[in-house]
């Protein structure tokens, strides 16, 4: 009884008060000096980790690029009664109260010491700090740093950058993080376009984003979210952030179903490497990239973009077994397609897919772009007024030497390059050569113009300097190496009348703390209007009547062929008044050596006017929605005057006598190349290229529709001299004049 009494009187009131009292002061002491000692730290790694958002030129989405699936926004971006539905939901006493939730952090602190899970409630504020400056850890430590880092917080930032923090850093489901990311998984939308009540639906999943996706949660989910939506919508009533006939009208806002965010196959890959590139040049580094938060758009056209796609799968990939068949497998296909006004790229073909052939072949420039070249010599010596070694103007009716392997003249460097087949033309116009891609022609004319000048206007037109691009007369040949993208640039510049046009793949890079530099501009001019288009009227003929018949469609157009030394690359590029593309093909074994296209999407040769022209083709008349009955705006040079040559020898090989007796049947007679009757007319008028179009060639005998290209061997390239149709009546022409007889015949059927 006295040790109880004792233990009494020990026990006052007083005492118990006191020590309650030294109790609170203790820790009040304790938590003043872990506030001070306790510092705001800087952001976690995670939180400000961003996707690259990729789009197409319409704002749809290409891909993402990052281990986080996240863009941040801001509040501006975001409708303020989405804003505060997530308020309504999670803190409705945010915009007054100082950060935290004393009862809250003490049951969550209670619950984590006893085992009692993860319930326990936490302020906008501290679920932000948690997100943005901690972890996700349910330590007692790391709930008393998210206390201490929330009051301060709410001392130095303002309300709407923690909100904004928050909705940005919060975790949805569906591997998005931040609301613009759950506004596309759930409903295919910006955050600035959500409604009241998807605002709410996204509102109510941060509880438990798992168990409450519509698509997947079970019967109880669904029962438990649409609950929760209703005492998102019913709290903003009361808090008078939504009318209440408003809310009652409201309808749950079912989310779409969950969709697997793109990724880098396809041609995704492609795309993005090419932006990136782009940027990179625009002051955009790598490790500015890699960083995230970038949105970019292309100038990529999803409609074009699929017609590509298409075209090359139905051209090529369809007439190919490359699990079955080596040489198949050793195929690549590279396009580019521009806008000839603005520059912009509007479709891209990097190869069979960016997963598989990582290098892009839309870009690369390893292999030689042939004789796609040869109008760059052409318009070098019409720009500069050149004259043939026995002092005659070089025009489109200018009478050169077709025979093979002619050694050309005035050069300190030997050259004589055989024509395709070995075969002798004979006298032929300019017009004539470049139809028929007449090797030995075009190595004279540009002996005839100067190597050094021809390069010059390469480079203004668009094409890289580099290794592998000697100053001599193989150049005429297209020796060096060159993209499916400069050959696009060069000829886009042709078509643009001579005035630089320099292909861009990035309309728009938006970044909340970065810029990019400006777009790369074209507009110099080059060359002059005139020869230009004259080069375009040139090429006209190519398509009408030469190698590019199969590029023939419902269309004006021009272009050329090339096919490269030992078949390793076959091209054709080409342009409507609209639009230019470049489609080339290329042989590459599975080690990256260069090998033959023979016999791999077709026996024989592989030729730029086969597969490469028919994908043209099939890409162009869908890229035009059909067709186009725009006209080429053409103020040509003056033509030269030159007398008609004599008929020229067709013997396969490149004597200058007379055709010997042969068992073996002989080549028709080719169509003779008289200069033009009448200048052309200023716009040019004459519709070229429209299916059955010959401009007065009868075709009859010898070889036409996909024509061969190339053959032979000589430094570097071996490629030109195919035969167009051994046209034999009276009236026909090379393609120069206006006002010729029309004949009719079908379209080249792809093969």
């Amino acid at each position: 009884m006295g040790k109880a009494g004792g233990i009494r009187r020990f026990l006052t009131w007083r005492r118990l008060l006191g020590t309650f009292f030294t109790a609170c002061l203790l820790g009040m002491g304790a938590l003043f000096i872990v506030y001070l000692l306790v510092p705001v730290p800087a952001a976690n790694a995670q939180a400000e980790k961003e996707s690259n958002v990729y789009k197409y030129a319409d704002g749809s989405l290409l891909t993402r690029t990052g281990t986080v699936n996240r863009e941040i926004v801001g509040l501006d971006k975001i409708p303020d009664e989405v804003e505060k539905a997530f308020v309504a939901a999670e803190n409705k006493t945010f915009y007054k109260d100082s950060g935290v939730d004393l009862k809250g952090t003490a049951r969550g602190v209670f619950n984590t010491l006893t085992g009692g899970g993860k319930q326990g409630g936490s302020t906008i504020t501290q679920q932000y700090v948690k997100n943005y400056y901690l972890n996700q850890d349910q330590t007692v430590t790391r709930k008393l740093k998210e206390l201490v880092i929330s009051l301060k917080v709410d001392q130095q930032k303002d309300k709407e950058e923690i909100l904004a923090g928050y909705l940005n850093t919060s975790y949805y489901g569906r591997g998005a993080y931040g609301i613009q990311a759950a506004a596309q998984a759930y409903y295919r939308k910006d955050a600035q376009k959500l409604t009241v009540a998807e605002g709410a639906y996204l509102a109510a999943l941060l509880q438990a984003p798992s168990q409450y996706d519509w698509a997947v949660a079970s019967p109880t989910g669904r029962k438990l979210v649409s609950e929760r939506w209703n005492y998102v919508l019913d709290n903003m009533v009361e808090q008078n952030w939504l009318d209440a006939s408003a809310r009652s009208g409201l309808e749950f806002p079912v989310p779409k179903e969950p969709k697997a965010a793109p990724g880098m196959e396809g041609q995704a890959g492609y795309l993005v490497k090419a932006a990136n590139a782009e940027l990179a040049k625009r002051g955009v580094s790598e490790d500015q990239i890699e960083a995230g938060g970038w949105t970019i758009t292309l100038s990529i056209e999803k409609k074009r973009q699929d017609a590509l796609v298409k075209a090359v799968d139905e051209q090529l990939e369809k007439k190919l077994d490359r699990d079955g068949d080596e040489r198949d497998a050793t195929v690549q296909a590279g396009a580019t397609s521009v806008d000839p006004e603005s520059g912009k790229v509007v479709a891209l073909y990097g190869g069979v897919g960016a997963t598989e052939h990582w290098i892009s072949n839309a870009t690369r420039r390893d292999y030689q772009p042939a004789s796609t070249f040869k109008p760059v010599v052409l318009a070098t010596a019409l720009e500069t007024r050149a004259e043939t070694q026995d002092g005659r103007r070089i025009g489109l009716d200018t009478i050169y030497d077709g025979t093979s392997k002619r050694p050309v003249e005035g050069s300190d460097t030997p050259f004589a390059p055989e024509n395709e087949d070995d075969r002798s033309y004979g006298p032929v116009t300019v017009q004539k050569a470049t139809d028929s891609s007449i090797n030995s022609v075009y190595a004279q004319m540009i002996v005839d113009v100067g190597p050094g000048k021809v390069k010059e206007t390469a480079l203004g037109l668009g094409m890289q300097d580099g290794e592998g691009w000697p100053v001599r007369p193989a150049m005429s040949l297209g020796t060096m190496g060159a993209s499916t993208w400069d050959m696009a640039a060069v000829y886009a510049t042709l078509d643009n009348h001579g005035e630089k046009v320099t292909p861009s793949i990035v309309k728009d890079a938006k970044h909340r703390t970065r810029e990019a530099g400006p777009a790369p501009e074209g507009g110099d001019r080059v060359i002059s209007r005139e020869a230009a288009d004259t080069v375009t009227k040139a090429m006209t003929g190519v398509v009408r009547s030469g190698s590019g018949r199969n590029a023939q469609g419902d269309y004006y157009a021009a272009g050329k062929t090339g096919t490269s030394e030992n078949n390793r690359s076959a091209w054709f590029v080409g342009y409507t008044p609209e639009l230019v593309t470049a489609v080339a093909l290329f042989g590459e074994d599975a080690k990256g050596g260069q090998v033959t296209l023979t016999d791999t999407v077709n026996e024989g040769r592989a030729n730029g006017g086969g597969v490469p022209a028919l994908i043209w083709q099939r890409y162009t008349t869908g890229a035009l929605g059909g067709g186009s009955d725009k006209r080429f705006d053409l103020e040509l040079l003056a033509p030269v005057r030159e007398e008609p040559p004599a008929s020229p020898s067709g013997t396969p090989s490149g004597s200058e006598e007379p055709e010997k007796p042969s068992d073996e049947p002989s080549r028709p007679d080719e169509p003779e190349d008289p200069p033009s009757d009448s200048p052309d007319p200023t716009p040019s008028d004459d519709r070229p290229t429209r299916p059955g179009d010959t401009a007065g060639t009868t075709e009859g005998g010898g070889t036409d529709a996909g024509t061969t290209e190339g053959g032979g061997t000589d430094a570097g390239t071996t490629e030109g001299g195919e035969s167009d149709g051994g046209a034999g009546s009276a009236g026909t022409t090379d393609g120069t004049t206006a006002g010729t007889t029309a004949g009719v015949r079908p379209r080249p059927k792809a093969s």
